[in-house]
């Protein structure tokens, strides 16, 4: 029942009405029993300014953030958590009172939970991130912190590529070819989202690699078929949505959702559209 005291969050993007998060967050909201409601914002390129100021008059509870707002917001936020401010981007905002505005990052943490979800441990290991963008340096910032021995970046533009090497000690600029010798291959681009793209040659992947996606539309992307069809483990880009949208309803409420909730609700409602 929603009331004159239901606390409001929201994700903005563009386009976002294609978003599983309202399903994820209202369930979450739902299971821990807090007064809250979630819902999609369409707030065009270059407006992300207006979406914190209208955050700011209207006291909504907490924003999640997608493309291509990330990094403006990054820069708009009065406050940034040291992982937001290395990144440069921010998919999580919290008021801190007075019209004051945190940004967070929790894709990266998101992300490296979802592996551990399926038994997937980089110590040690060397990774192969495809992009450079705001999800691949959340990804790359959160492998490294976890201990990973080496992460190799391959991207399109090398100026992207060496932006995103340098964030930590261990990152390399790589060729296509590279990803071979890898021992987890991670695709951080958008790449294969609603088609059949792949964004690296099939004759790269290998047997014993872990093969990982963040795109979820399709759940098994032209990737993760590949990977599966010579027998690699593969990690589905469900995961890094629901336990960083897990991550973000402890931020907003100060309470954790069972990330199986969350899982279920976004099953349910990729069920009802047919994916």
């Amino acid at each position: 029942m929603i009331s004159g005291s239901t606390r409001l969050a929201a994700v903005i993007g563009s386009p976002v009405r294609h978003s599983l998060s309202p399903a994820l967050h209202n369930a979450g909201f739902d299971a821990t029993g807090v007064d809250w409601v979630y819902a999609a914002f369409e707030v065009e390129p270059g407006n992300a300014g207006a979406a914190l100021d209208a955050m700011r008059v209207l006291g909504l509870g907490g924003l999640s953030i997608t493309m291509p707002h990330k990094e403006d917001v990054a820069r708009l936020v009065d406050e940034l958590d040291p992982a937001a401010a290395v990144l440069r981007s921010v998919n999580t905002v919290v008021p801190l009172g007075d019209g004051r505005l945190r940004g967070f990052s929790t894709d990266g943490a998101g992300f490296m939970a979802s592996l551990l979800a399926d038994g997937v441990d980089v110590t040690g290991r060397s990774v192969g991130v495809l992009g450079a963008g705001a999800a691949a340096r959340a990804i790359i910032d959160a492998v490294s912190r976890a201990g990973a021995a080496s992460i190799t970046i391959v991207n399109r533009s090398a100026q992207r590529a060496d932006e995103a090497a340098a964030l930590v000690d261990i990152g390399v600029v790589g060729r296509p070819d590279d990803i071979a010798d890898c021992d987890i291959v991670i695709n951080a681009t958008s790449v294969g989202m609603g088609s059949d793209e792949m964004p690296c040659d099939e004759t790269v992947l290998r047997p014993e690699h872990v093969v990982a996606d963040v795109v979820y539309h399709p759940r098994v992307t032209a990737l993760l078929r590949a990977a599966q069809k010579i027998g690699a483990q593969t990690v589905e880009g469900l995961g890094m949505l629901v336990h960083q949208a897990v991550l973000q309803q402890q931020l907003w409420t100060g309470v954790s959702p069972d990330a199986k909730v969350l899982w279920a609700a976004a099953e349910r409602e990729l069920a009802s559209r047919g994916q």
